[in-house]
């Protein structure tokens, strides 16, 4: 694999960062991990960073070198890292259990999958344009799906911000996985925050990808979002890769090839557990597994569970 990486994360007008971001590789596969803590609710931070934890240590488990099942091995990470957010609040005898949203994209013999909980967005562009992105688990969103509300109130609706799923709610999540994309050289993936969406437009996050390399883009656009939104600024979080595949577009020192790396070989930038309680989890049952496929079966098509966000 070839392919060029950068994130970054700005506070904004918060007290602090509740968003996380991350990435791991091995010769053959390639992982990009984004999620934003809900700060209505207690310690997102918590549930942003064990979702990280608990879903990276599962690739660098399954990663030999490269994932054999990628469509379950993400909706079953998922679901594994909402549990481990639910042991969190048990151990540490909170209130009320952390929540956050999550996206998530596996990347693999030119292949791309991913999955969503909540409004934390992937953007797929090519060539400038937009060819796919996450629709957002929102109560706006279903509004507009139900023909009640005109696209056009997305911004200004009093329920824009209202989510219906999450990881670390009462109820399991519904993961929504994508069909397979076949990426090409010159591909962008963009993971983000709605610090970054809400305040920048779709087509200048894909001008801008499609101008600059990720490692210029992603500060831009963080920088131009924070400006706009000023002191009411959400957490900006971005993750950008520029796929490469094989061939080899410009000599740029940014270029990441990973055709030499032995195969039980992991690079991450996301952090191994700092908690005690997190450190032994057994993050893997198969009959929960089972019963929450299940489960998620049974309740996707209902949006009634509303949760506030921020």
């Amino acid at each position: 694999m070839r392919f060029s990486v950068y994130q970054e994360s700005h506070i904004g007008g918060r007290r602090n960062n509740q968003d996380r971001m991350g990435y791991s590789f091995t010769r053959d596969a390639l992982l990009l991990l984004l999620a934003d803590g809900m700060g209505g609710h207690i310690q997102g931070e918590m549930a942003a960073t064990i979702s990280l934890q608990t879903i990276g240590t599962l690739f660098q488990q399954n990663a030999k070198p490269y994932v054999k099942k990628p469509e379950k091995f993400l909706e079953e990470s998922f679901f594994a890292a909402h549990r481990e957010i639910h042991r969190y609040r048990a151990i540490n005898n909170l209130p009320e259990t952390p929540r956050t949203t999550i996206v998530a994209c596996l990347i693999q013999h030119n292949n791309a999958y991913w999955a969503h909980c909540g409004d934390s967005r992937l953007y797929w562009m090519r060539s400038g344009q937009i060819l796919s992105r996450t629709r957002d688990h929102s109560r706006i969103e279903t509004l507009i799906a139900q023909g009640k509300v005109d696209p056009s109130e997305r911004d200004t609706h009093p329920e824009r911000n209202k989510l219906f799923n999450c990881l670390g709610a009462p109820n399991m999540p519904i993961v929504e996985m994508s069909r397979r994309a076949s990426l090409q050289a010159g591909d962008v993936i963009l993971l983000c925050s709605d610090g970054l969406w809400s305040v920048l437009p779709d087509h200048v996050l894909a001008q801008s990808l499609h101008q600059n390399t990720v490692v210029r883009a992603v500060p831009d656009l963080l920088a131009t979002a924070v400006g706009i939104a000023g002191k009411t600024s959400d957490n900006v979080t971005a993750l950008a890769m520029m796929w490469e595949g094989a061939s080899v577009l410009q000599d740029s020192p940014n270029t990441i090839a990973t055709h030499t790396l032995p195969i039980d070989s992991v690079t991450t930038t996301i952090q191994a557990p700092r908690h005690a309680d997190l450190e032994q989890a057994d993050i893997f049952n198969d009959s929960e597994i089972e019963k929450a496929i299940e489960e998620i079966r049974g309740a996707i098509e209902k949006t009634s569970r509303i949760t506030s966000k921020n």
